[in-house]
């Protein structure tokens, strides 16, 4: 049998993973980080993006972050979110039309704190799409 380590991904909603896992690779602001058990500890900070979680049986679960914080402790990875959705989850239409609403909002040029929160939304729209699509190609 594998070993594994246990796995808390957490949003500001809900909790939306617990249980073990053989691996997880996370989106960190450094670049992507492959976590396997008995990894040393970590903490860093996410940016938008995939979480993939290898699970023992070699089943895979995606989760979609908008950010947040990934901690690495002896036996132990948590997750911590303001956003996270399973990738089967993802509304293609809403991350469409948040991000037309996003390069709207850049177009306009509210202001500098307006313009900096819309590319924000625009990253988090553009990774969500992303993700979207390669869901459906694991699919085919």
């Amino acid at each position: 049998m594998a070993m594994t380590m246990d796995v808390d991904i957490v949003s500001a909603e809900k909790e939306l993973f617990s249980g073990p896992a053989e691996m997880v690779v996370a989106p960190a602001v450094m670049g992507e980080v492959g976590i396997y058990p008995r990894h040393t500890q970590l903490l860093t900070p996410l940016k938008a993006g995939e979480v993939h979680i290898k699970l023992p049986g070699g089943e895979d679960e995606y989760i979609f972050v908008s950010g947040g914080i990934l901690e690495v402790q002896p036996g132990t990875v948590t997750i911590l979110s303001d956003t996270a959705v399973r990738a089967q989850d993802l509304d293609e239409a809403a991350a469409l039309e948040a991000k037309q609403a996003a390069e709207q909002a850049i177009k306009d040029r509210e202001g500098d704190i307006d313009i900096a929160e819309a590319q924000a939304e625009l990253l988090e729209a553009v990774k969500q799409l992303q993700m979207i699509d390669k869901l459906r190609k694991r699919r085919r």
